[in-house]
């Protein structure tokens, strides 16, 4: 994934051709001295979780890390700092139901969260 792409679920990996892990390469430069290099850092953590997959991280001038597939930071260096990471990559683990099935089943949740909300008011202007 280049830079934001990572701040986007659904688009990491393919379903039918898995990778073994994913590689996010990031300028966080624009960012400066704030918030938006940790909040970028913690959603590709949510990328990794959804897909089961680890992460490696690099970023010019952000965080960069190492992260498992359960979310977890296994190596990282801080804003701003330069050096080189060297750490174990993590096992993958079998695809999540996210990674399987998608936005599929919050899309079922909200669908079915809308016809009672429209039942209910049908119900209630018919009483």
């Amino acid at each position: 994934m280049i830079c934001y792409e990572a701040i986007f679920p659904g688009n990491v990996a393919a379903r039918d051709d898995r990778p073994g892990w994913i590689v996010n390469l990031t300028n966080d430069g624009w960012f400066g001295n704030s918030t938006g290099p940790y909040q970028h850092l913690q959603q590709a953590r949510l990328r990794a979780i959804e897909e089961g997959l680890p992460m490696v991280r690099a970023a010019n001038t952000g965080i960069s890390a190492v992260i498992d597939p359960s979310g977890r930071i296994v190596a990282r260096l801080g804003l701003g700092i330069e050096g080189v990471l060297d750490a174990g990559l993590p096992s993958a683990l079998p695809p999540t139901v996210y990674a399987r099935l998608g936005d599929i089943p919050a899309a079922i949740i909200v669908a079915a969260a809308l016809l009672l909300v429209v039942r209910r008011r049908a119900a209630k202007h018919t009483a």
